[in-house]
């Protein structure tokens, strides 16, 4: 080896794929927005719409709808009658099963950033959940008399929080059964006859 010539062994070699680069929830938004923007049809729902669609959809099981694309393919009358020619219907069955395919992509997607969300808010939650704990351990001591204000106020928060949450939630009172019926009273003058034996 040359005295010109060193080497650097923390560079990575050139043809090393180095690892993509972490997106933000904002680079993420961004990219969604904009893969939106390409898509010619996209069509909001709202939840009576889908459920219709999917009812009528639902009336005609896939292997049903397969055969009768295979009639259009097959006759031209049909096809006529139909008003859409065999290739446009055969296209079109393409692109229901390419989209659902990217509609499960997606949902796959969207499940594990909410589940990974949750993860970190029940984590943030712990971690709060002891600030507070080890603060309101830490305020019976004046010296971190500066930790009051923020444990009260986290307290008066608590109270607030369950307050609100009790309004929205009003209980009912359960039904108080009913109180049995006393035993009738059996008159003084009936004794009871048992039989000798």
């Amino acid at each position: 080896m040359s005295q010109n010539q060193t080497l650097n062994p923390t560079a990575p070699a050139a043809d090393t794929p180095q690892p993509a680069a972490k997106l933000t929830p904002e680079a993420i938004i961004e990219q969604i927005r904009a893969m939106r923007s390409q898509v010619d049809d996209v069509t909001p729902l709202d939840k009576a719409q889908r459920q219709q669609l999917k009812q009528r959809a639902r009336r005609q099981p896939a292997p049903v709808v397969e055969a009768s694309i295979s009639v259009i393919n097959s006759s031209g009358t049909v096809a006529q009658a139909v008003g859409q020619p065999a290739e446009e219907v055969l296209q079109l069955q393409s692109d229901v099963a390419r989209w659902a395919l990217a509609a499960a992509e997606l949902h796959s997607f969207f499940q594990g950033i909410e589940g990974a969300n949750l993860v970190r808010r029940e984590r943030l939650a712990f971690i709060a959940s002891q600030a507070y704990s080890f603060g309101s351990q830490l305020v019976r001591n004046p010296e971190n008399a500066g930790l009051l204000p923020q444990v009260e106020e986290i307290q008066r928060r608590k109270i607030a929080a369950r307050r609100k949450k009790a309004q929205a939630n009003p209980q009912t009172p359960s039904p108080t059964p009913a109180p049995a019926p006393a035993p009738a009273p059996t008159p003084a003058h009936v004794t009871s006859v048992i039989p000798q034996a």
